[in-house]
C-alpha cells in the first residue's frame, strides 16, 4: 500500500507551529484553520513571511523557546511559575534582572549539561 509522499503529508496547525517555534494562537487565522504540508512548511522556513519573522523576533514565544532563551528546562519554567507564553521583551527583562528561581534553575541546568557531557565523554572513551 503506497503512502502519501513525505512532502505532501499534512501537519495539523499545532504541529506546524511547534516545528516553526511559534505560539499557535498568535499565528494568523488562516494558518490556524488549515493543515500545512511538509513542502509548505519547508517553504515557510526557507522564506518566512512577515508575520512569521515578527513572531520569531517579538513573540509571544511557546514554552520550549522561552526555556531555551533563558537557558533552563521547560520543567524549570513550570517550577518558576511561568505557564504562559512570553514576549521577547519579557524574556529580556528576566535575563537582565533574574529572579531567584531563574538563578537556581540555570544552576540546575548547568549541572545537568555538565553531567551529560561527562557521560558522553565516558561513552566515547569506551
Amino acid at each position: 500500500m503506497a503512502g502519501t509522499p513525505f512532502s505532501q503529508q499534512v501537519l495539523k496547525p499545532m504541529n506546524a507551529a511547534k516545528k516553526l517555534g511559534v505560539h499557535l494562537p498568535a499565528t494568523p487565522a488562516e494558518f490556524q484553520a488549515h493543515g500545512i504540508t511538509r513542502a509548505e512548511l519547508t517553504a515557510l522556513e526557507e522564506n518566512p513571511p512577515q508575520w512569521l519573522s515578527d513572531l520569531r523576533r517579538h513573540g509571544p514565544h511557546p514554552r520550549p523557546v522561552v526555556a531555551g532563551r533563558l537557558g533552563i528546562s521547560i520543567g524549570g519554567l513550570a517550577r518558576g511559575g511561568v505557564t504562559e507564553p512570553l514576549t521577547t521583551e519579557q524574556i529580556e527583562e528576566l535575563r537582565e534582572d533574574p529572579p531567584e528561581w531563574l538563578v537556581r534553575e540555570r544552576e540546575t541546568a548547568a549541572k545537568v549539561r555538565a553531567e551529560e557531557e561527562r557521560i558522553a565523554e565516558e561513552r566515547e572513551a569506551h
